[in-house]
Order: structure tokens, then sequence, then C-alpha cells
């Protein structure tokens, strides 16, 4: 059955309508977002799919055709942040509940969701479902707002509702990425640009590789870097870590005394023009010259901010000595997923030579997909 035949027989009528959120994969920039630096991500063919219907009641019904159990019924009246709302049931609880604290007439609503996107792989699942139930309610409650105010509302949900406290990155790239092409944002004003990534017509192609190894950003790791983060921007005298230039990383460094501040420092900031390097290499149309690039963020992400997992390092040096042009680990860390950059011809060959390696450490296989640059957050019926 399709997800709205799926509602009609869960609620007994017919849905007012069907909307998907993509998730996405990171092409660079990894903790630079809540740092109000850049990043790069592209939405994946992977979606929640959601069918909704308004209700002026103040209920709230949530189900998910991915997660057993029965349907979880809230009032919205007491939805509370950081409550027991259901364990999934509180990424598209706290935006009904962002919603209304924002001051919308949000009275509540029937929904029954169904996701592709691998939960724990690092590609944002969560923001998936958190985006298409702000889309959903926007045309239903005829909101009027903007990609940009429905992935802030998103993100407030996930920071304020659930407790993870991160950056704007995957909402903004649910909602606003475009076919084709990956999103420039600068996570200081949220404008975007969308840099034009055609892989087919360079025969190229960007893998996914899921370790299958789940990561879970709610255990304090991700917070603690995030504090780490703004340690050193109030050590070296800024707002925030994009503030620190490039070319003056090597002074800000001695000046800080913490090595666990420091080394977070140098990544974000690192990271930072990594992305500005990727922009400009994609601008004069050399997708290929990225691929070092890629590889560099990897040691970075693995050595600075201590973020990678064994799987996660194999993937990648599995990938290079396989003739990839580039790779590295994407998402939050501690498992979940790596990109690798691949000649088309060469693709089928890096994938067997993934499950090789991994099958020779002992590993589970990997899940190796392609990444196509796919639509941002739309209405389907």
């Amino acid at each position: 059955m399709s997800v709205a035949e799926e509602f009609t027989a869960l609620y007994g009528y017919e849905p007012a309508g069907v909307w998907a959120a993509p998730g996405r994969v990171n092409l660079i920039g990894e903790y630079t977002d809540f740092n109000e630096g850049f990043v790069m991500p592209l939405a994946l063919p992977h979606t929640a799919v959601a069918a909704v219907a308004r209700r002026d009641d103040g209920i709230l019904r949530l189900h998910s055709a991915d997660v057993e159990g029965p349907v979880v019924e809230l009032a919205v009246s007491a939805l509370e942040p950081l409550s027991d709302s259901g364990g999934w049931a509180a990424y598209p609880a706290g935006v009904v509940w962002a919603l209304r604290a924002a001051g919308h007439p949000v009275g509540g609503a029937d929904l029954h969701l169904a996701s592709t996107v691998p939960t724990g792989a690092g590609l944002s699942s969560s923001a998936a479902l958190e985006v298409v139930t702000a889309l959903a309610l926007r045309d239903l409650y005829q909101l009027g707002l903007s990609r940009r105010e429905l992935a802030l509302l998103a993100q407030r949900a996930e920071n304020e509702f659930v407790g993870v406290p991160c950056g704007v990155m995957d909402q903004m790239a649910s909602a606003a990425c475009e076919p084709g092409r990956v999103l420039h944002l600068d996570c200081r004003d949220l404008s975007v640009r969308q840099v034009p990534f055609d892989l087919a017509a360079h025969g190229l192609r960007l893998l996914v590789v899921d370790t299958r190894v789940k990561h879970e950003l709610g255990d304090g790791a991700y917070a603690e870097r995030r504090a780490g983060c703004e340690a050193g921007a109030r050590a070296l005298g800024v707002s925030h870590l994009r503030d620190v230039p490039h070319a003056e990383l090597p002074a800000a460094l001695d000046r800080l005394a913490d090595d666990r501040v420091r080394r977070y420092v140098r990544h974000v900031v690192s990271d930072d023009h990594r992305v500005e390097r990727v922009a400009a290499l994609l601008d004069a149309g050399d997708v290929r010259g990225i691929g070092p690039v890629l590889t560099e963020g990897h040691a970075s992400l693995r050595d600075d901010l201590r973020i990678s997992c064994p799987e996660l390092d194999l993937a990648v040096e599995a990938a290079g000595a396989a003739g990839a042009l580039g790779a590295r680990m994407t998402g939050g860390g501690f498992g979940g997923s790596a990109v690798v950059l691949v000649e088309a011809a060469e693709a089928e060959a890096v994938t067997k030579a993934l499950h090789t390696a991994f099958a020779q450490a002992g590993f589970p296989p990997p899940r190796v997909f392609e990444a196509e640059p796919s639509r941002g957050a739309h209405r389907l019926s």
C-alpha cells in the first residue's frame, strides 16, 4: 500500500495530502554550521514521506510505518521540551511545539510517516522527519512560511524539544536543496547558493558507504565538541570560530592552552577553508579536483575532532587504495557513513573493494549506494 492508503487504513479517512523531505549527505564542512561557518550538503533521493490531515481539536496523532507500535496520541497544548513523546515521535511532535511556540495556530493533525532514509547513518533521517512535518503543516494551516523559516523551526524542534544541539545545516539541506546541485550555505545569515554538481556529465559518481555502525548524537559527544568550539571562540575573543581567518590560524592556535580546544579550533577553521576551496573548484568545473580536499577533511575529522571510528577509517582507506579520487566520513560521526568520489567506470570495483576490506576486517558488510543530488522538500499529492 502507498503511504496515503496506509493512512486511510489507519485513521479511517483519506489524508489531505502527501509530502516528502529528503535526507542529505554533506559533501564538505563538518561541525562548522553551529560555528556560523560554511557547509555544502546535497539532498539524497531517500526521503521521509508523510500523509497528513489537519485537526482542530488539539489532538496530534502520529504513526510510523517503520517503527512497531501503536499510534502515538498527544495533546498539542501539553507538549513540553525534553518530555517523553514516544521516541521517534519527538521529532514531528517537536515541530508542532515549535510552530505553536512561534505563535502559529496549529490545532493538531493526524500523520502517518514512512522513510527510506537510513537511521543512525549520519544522513539526517531526523531532519527529514522534522522538515516533512513542518512543510505539511505549513500548507495545511496556510502559514506562509519560507523554506528558511521552516528549517529554523525544525532546528528549534531538535535543539529545544528533542535536546540535540545541532546546527541548521541538516534542516536547510532537506528544505532547500535542488536536483543536480550542492547547496553552498552560509550558516551565519543562511544565504544559499546552488552550485552545479552534475557528476554524470563529468563521468563521476558519488558513493555513500553506510558502515551500519549506529551513532547517537544525544549521548553528549556532539554537545561536548560544540562546547569546546564555543570555549575556543571565547578564548580567541570572537563570537564564533567562523571569524578566525584561515591565514591567522597558526597564531590563533598558539594562544590556546587546552589541547582539546586547540584541535577543535584547528578542525573548524580548516574545514571552513576546505568548503571555500571545494566551492571554487566546482565553480571552475574541476570536479575531480575536490577529491584530495575530501580526503584531507577526513584526516581532520579523525585526528583533530576525533569523531571517526575504525569502520569509517577503513572505508576511506580502502576506497583510496582502490582508486577513488577522494573520500571522507560525513555527518556527526562515531559511525554512520562516508562519501566516496569515484570515476563512474571504477564505481563497481571500488564497491567490491569496500566489501572485501570490511569482510577481511571482520566488520558487517557496508551498504553502498549512489548519492544523486536530489530535490528538497515538496508536496507529492
